[in-house]
Parts: C-alpha cells; sequence; structure tokens
C-alpha cells in the first residue's frame, strides 16, 4: 500500500463570487491557496509594478523639491542675511550626510523595507517588533502629516490668491478636503498615474523654479554692488569665520525640513525597475537604480537650495520675509511676480499649487509600500491591507480627521512633520552606524557615528523647541500598537502558514507508514532514547484508548520565532529505534500541528488524519497568554479551533483527540 498523494484541491468552491466593486476594491490582496495558507512574501514583492529610476524619483520628488517654496523663505526668516552660509550646511549635510547614509540603507534592505528593517534584525523577536511598530507610528505621523500640511499648504496659497481669493477667501478646511480626495482618488486609480502625474508636475515646477533663479542670478550679476553689500553686512554681524560657521549650524535644525524624501526613497525601492537578472534575494540593478535616485534628487535640490537661497537673500528686502510680508513663505514665487511679470507669476503659483498638492503623493506611496511589508506580516493588520485601495481609502480617512483636528493649519501641523521625519532620518543613521560597527567597518563606524550625532542633535533641538510634535508622534504611535495588538488577537485562529516543506527524511518517514487514517501523537520535543519513548507509546495508548494493532508517529513541534504571524513550517523525520517522529518547526504550536494535518490530508474520500494529544494543566489565561505570545498554550482546542475555521467541512476536516 502507498501514501496518497498529497492534497492540492481540499477546498470546496465558494458559493457566492464577490460583487465586482469589492474585486476592484482588493485587487492586488492575496488569496489563501486551496490547503488555506498564506502566499509567501516573494510572490507579494513580485506583483510589483516598476518603472524607471528617475520617474520614481519624481514620485518621492513632488514631496523633496515641492520645500523649494518655502525654504529660502524659512532660511532668510530665521538665518537672515546668514541664509546662504546655513543653506550650504544643510547642502553639505545632505550630500555627506544623508546622502551616504541612505545609499547604505538602499543597498542593505532593498526591498522597501527602509531603515526599519534594520534595526528589526538587530533586536529580533518581540522587542524588534515592539521597535518597529513604533518607528511605524513615527513613519505615520510624517507621511500622514506631509499628505495633511502639503494639502493645507496648497490651500492656503490657492485661498490667497487675489484672483480666487472672493470666492474661496475663509474656506482653507474644505478646499484642504477636496485636495487630499483628489489625492486619494489618483492613488486608487493606480500607481502608473500617480507616477505620470509626478513625473509632469516636477519637471513644469522644477523648470519654472530654474527660470526664477537664473534671471535672479543674471540680475544680481547685472547689479555689481549687491554682492559686496551682502558681504559687508554679514563681516558687521559676525566677527570671525567661526562665529558665522557657528551662528550656521544654530540655525540647521530650522532648515532640516530640506532634508525631506530621503526614507521614502529607499520606501518605495520595489517600483524601482532593476535587471533583468535580478531576484528577490539578490536586486542588484534595483540597488544600483536606487542609488541613482537618492544621488539624483539630492544633487538636484542642493542646486536648487543653493542658488535659491542666494538670490532670495540678495534680491529680496529683509522686511518682506516676516510674518504677513510678501515674500514670507513664497519667496520664489515673490521674486516670479516681481522680476518676470504677473502672467510668468501667476502660472509659477499653479506650479508652486499644483507641486504642495501633490507632495502628499510621495508619503502615500510611501505608506502603501512600508505598511504591507511589515503589519500583516505580524498579523497586525488584517491581510487585505497588503492591496493598495482599502489602504488609500483607510489614510485619506485618517489624513480628513487629522485635517479637521487642525483646522488645515500649517503652523500647526509643522511640529509633527519635523519630529516625524527626523525620528526616521535619526533611526536610519543609527541603524548604519550599528551596522558599519557589525562588519567591522571602522572609518565608516566613524563616519556614521559623526551623522547619528548631527541627527540626534537636531531632533532634540525640534523636539525642546516643539513638544508637540513629539506628543502628536505618540499619539500616532499609540494608535498603530492599539490597532495592531486588537488586530492580533483577533487574527490569532488563523492558519498563519504560508507553506509546508517536507524534506527527504519527511518522505521517506511517510512512505513507510501507509497506513490510513494517518495517526499522529503530539509530543514535547526533547533527545528521548527508545525506551524513552516507549513510556511515551504506553501513555499515549492508555490516554487516548489506542489499541496496540494501531501504529502511530510521534509529532513533535519547535517554536522558532512565536513574534513571526505567518511563517514557512519546515518538517524533518526522525527514526528512534521502531518509533518514527516527524519534527516540524513553527512560530505556533496550534497553527503548525494543523497546517501539517492539512497538508497531510489524503484526496478526496480518504481518511483525515488523527492528532492525539493531552490536556493542560495549567490556567485558561496564562495559557491565553502563552499562546499569544510564546506561541504554546493551550494546544488541543486552539489546535480544534484552527482547524474548524479552516475546514468547514466536518467530514473532510483533521480530527483531534484529546484526553487526561
Amino acid at each position: 500500500m502507498t501514501l496518497p498523494p498529497l492534497n492540492t484541491d481540499v477546498r470546496p468552491p465558494a458559493p457566492n463570487s464577490p460583487s465586482p466593486f469589492k474585486k476592484w476594491l482588493l485587487e492586488g490582496s492575496p488569496e489563501p491557496d486551496r490547503l488555506g495558507f498564506y502566499e509567501d512574501e516573494q510572490s507579494v514583492q513580485a506583483r510589483h509594478q516598476t518603472h524607471p529610476w528617475w520617474k520614481v524619483m519624481c514620485l518621492t520628488g513632488v514631496d523633496y523639491f515641492s520645500t523649494l517654496g518655502y525654504q529660502p523663505g524659512i532660511a532668510a526668516l530665521a538665518a537672515g542675511a546668514l541664509s546662504p552660509f546655513a543653506t550650504l550646511v544643510l547642502v553639505l549635510v545632505t550630500l555627506f550626510g544623508a546622502l551616504p547614509m541612505y545609499r547604505r540603507v538602499a543597498e542593505e534592505s532593498p526591498h522597501g523595507d527602509g531603515s526599519i528593517s534594520m534595526l528589526e534584525r538587530l533586536l529580533g523577536f518581540w522587542p524588534g517588533k515592539f521597535l518597529v511598530l513604533a518607528l511605524i507610528g513615527f513613519v505615520a505621523t510624517g507621511f500622514v502629516i506631509t499628505i495633511t500640511l502639503s494639502a493645507a499648504d496648497a490651500a492656503a496659497h490657492l485661498t490667497e490668491n487675489p484672483v480666487i481669493k472672493p470666492l474661496l477667501g475663509g474656506a482653507q478646511v474644505p478646499v484642504t478636503l477636496v485636495l487630499i480626495a483628489l489625492l486619494g482618488a489618483v492613488f486608487l486609480r493606480g500607481f502608473n498615474e500617480a507616477i505620470g502625474i509626478a513625473v509632469g508636475i516636477v519637471i513644469v515646477y522644477l523648470g519654472l523654479s530654474a527660470v526664477v533663479i537664473v534671471d535672479g542670478l543674471t540680475l544680481v550679476a547685472a547689479r555689481p554692488q549687491v554682492f559686496p553689500d551682502w558681504l559687508a553686512a554679514l563681516r558687521l554681524g559676525y566677527a570671525s569665520p567661526l562665529a558665522l560657521i557657528g551662528a550656521s549650524l544654530l540655525v540647521f535644525p530650522r532648515l532640516a525640513l530640506g532634508l525631506s524624501g530621503f526614507e521614502t526613497g529607499v520606501v518605495v525601492m520595489p517600483l524601482i525597475k532593476g535587471d533583468e537578472s535580478d531576484t528577490e534575494a539578490h536586486p542588484a540593478g534595483r540597488i544600483r537604480n536606487g542609488k541613482k535616485l537618492l544621488t539624483g534628487a539630492a544633487i538636484i535640490m542642493s542646486v536648487f537650495l543653493l542658488t535659491s537661497a542666494l538670490v532670495t537673500t540678495l534680491l529680496i528686502p529683509a522686511a518682506a520675509f516676516q510674518p504677513g510680508g510678501a515674500a514670507n513663505g513664497r519667496a520664489l514665487a515673490y521674486l516670479a511676480h516681481t522680476q518676470l511679470g504677473e502672467t510668468f507669476g501667476t502660472v509659477y503659483d499653479l506650479s508652486t499649487i499644483a507641486i504642495l498638492w501633490f507632495a502628499g503623493a510621495s508619503a502615500m506611496a510611501g505608506l502603501l509600500n512600508i505598511v504591507p511589508r511589515y503589519l500583516p506580516r505580524y498579523g497586525m493588520a488584517p491581510d487585505w491591507t497588503r492591496a493598495n485601495r482599502p489602504l488609500v481609502l483607510v489614510f485619506i480617512t485618517v489624513a480628513f480627521v487629522v485635517t479637521l483636528a487642525f483646522r488645515a493649519s500649517v503652523d500647526a501641523q509643522a511640529g509633527a512633520y519635523a519630529t516625524g521625519v527626523l525620528a526616521l532620518m535619526t533611526s536610519a543613521a543609527v541603524a548604519v552606524t550599528l551596522s558599519a560597527i557589525r562588519h567591522g567597518q571602522r572609518q565608516l563606524r566613524w563616519a556614521f557615528g559623526v551623522i547619528s550625532v548631527i541627527f540626534i542633535y537636531t531632533i532634540s533641538v525640534t523636539i525642546i523647541g516643539n513638544p508637540e510634535g513629539l506628543l502628536i508622534a505618540l499619539l500616532f504611535i499609540a494608535a498603530v500598537l492599539a490597532v495592531s495588538f486588537a488586530s492580533r488577537v483577533q487574527r490569532s485562529f488563523e492558519l498563519r502558514v504560508s507553506r509546508v516543506v517536507l524534506d527527504d527524511s519527511a518522505k521517506t518517514l511517510l512512505k513507510t507508514f501507509p497506513i490510513r487514517p494517518l495517526r499522529l501523537v503530539a509530543h514535547r520535543p526533547g533527545r528521548f532514547t527508545p525506551a524513552e519513548y516507549h513510556k511515551q507509546e504506553l501513555r499515549a495508548r492508555q490516554m487516548a484508548h489506542l489499541p496496540d494493532e494501531a501504529p502511530f508517529l510521534f509529532l513533535e513541534v519547535e517554536v522558532d520565532d512565536a513574534s513571526e504571524f505567518s511563517d514557512v513550517v519546515e518538517v524533518s523525520g526522525l527514526q528512534v529505534g521502531q518509533y518514527g517522529i516527524l519534527q516540524a518547526r513553527g512560530s505556533s504550536v496550534p497553527n503548525t500541528i494543523a497546517a501539517l494535518m492539512l497538508y497531510l490530508r489524503g484526496k478526496a474520500g480518504g481518511a483525515p488524519p488523527q492528532v492525539y494529544m493531552r490536556w493542560s494543566e495549567d490556567t485558561p489565561l496564562h495559557l491565553a497568554l502563552r499562546f499569544l505570545i510564546e506561541g504554546r498554550g493551550d494546544v488541543p482546542p486552539l489546535t480544534h479551533e484552527i482547524l474548524r475555521r479552516a475546514e468547514p467541512d466536518r467530514d473532510r476536516r483533521p480530527i483531534v483527540h484529546v484526553g487526561g
């Protein structure tokens, strides 16, 4: 008698097909296979549509490049005549700090994990999961506030426009909500549409900004006295070059928002087209093109930041930068109107409004890539969150709530935005420093250590100056933790297995055991002799009333990482004397047993396998906690419940026997 083939067709067809709307909404959401197992992570990643790196750079750049709309004004307000030097410090940190740091992140984490996965690997198990959830809270803070703040800023430009103000004046909140809804509509259509719009907006905005800056530099060259007057003002204000450098460093934290965009650049790496020879394990082409994205964006932004800071400082009166002044928050737009005429200025205003509105696309893309990468894998979000459209609706709803809570105020949200962005950059700096230490790279260790100190200083100054931003970030973290653990508890009885893998020893053992039904006796793993297994056999037969002529296999389950939700069950075989033992590894004992039994079940008409267990002596509460935290708990009823949910047909369901 031979072992029946393993089942590949055990689920009855669904009685009702989903509605067209549900199909559209959940497009891209993984379906369990016919055994009820989850789609593995490699298959999930393979579904990403990829694009040339420069197009993805435009998607991430709508946030990064949009800071040109307000960064020169912020620099002038914070540093006055020192603005170009303060901006130079920002550029140096960008090119020699943030850029090398994130190129290292792209190399070590090319699958859309960002710097978060680097820290996760350092800790592992539950501490690593808690750290990831806290960092995702900062991600949510930075990215959601990017969406709401950018839309609010675009709405402010729109409602304050002289032509439109009579129609929309005072409608800041409704206009912001409409802009956020339009952003959501773009992503409901798909990433292709979002990237296409981003490319057009970035090309137009940077082109018009270049016209304004080149015209400003030409004007400075035509007025030879402007530059010497500026240098004279600096000499009056700062007694020595060291004083000038020190003052530039002191105002750096207020300009650090000009570094936004790096974390998004590594988070959306799965969207970057690599080489045909790339694999998910070794995506060399994607890594190379990801580095091109980061380098290209940093160089472009550095050139624009330096030149815009120079022309705005030299050509705009200091009073115009003050609150209520014509150049406050819109320095380049001011030059566009005053130097190139109202028609060009209006066109530039429209391009600024467009890129500020679509700056949230960069954040949305980041959220849509990083949330499915972590939370479903941890069981801390429903599996449908791997589909884009439901997530878009969730994030847009959250953005609506945040907008209403802050009354679409740009200033009220600025602290939370800075805290979220700088927290992620600080964690990335720490991650690459620890990575360099782990790899024994002494010079890089010190270089990245200095970068870490810079970002720790920057975020500390930011939090001290605006503690409300940290409070808002903590609220986001608390919300992520609460939703995550509620989901984990709710999903505990799912099958939670991506696949079952039997090695050759397990297959050989099963081939030599042709009796049906296949009987398994659950047994704690350990090093046992034939005599000890004999004692366990006698105990099992007495407990389960198994007759002497009914053969069985022992089943031992080892938990490797209980903090993982979905896992691969690996099974090997062992012969100790006359006793055959199947040894399985998984993230949870009940789920591993249930998955193996479903996998070993015979085809229709074959007898389902049976497993024999003993009741636990522990208290129910303690057992429930052990199941959630350690993956063990009250195994018999938990295994039965998992099987009941995975297989509704009682005649086809593997059988669980329990005795004293």
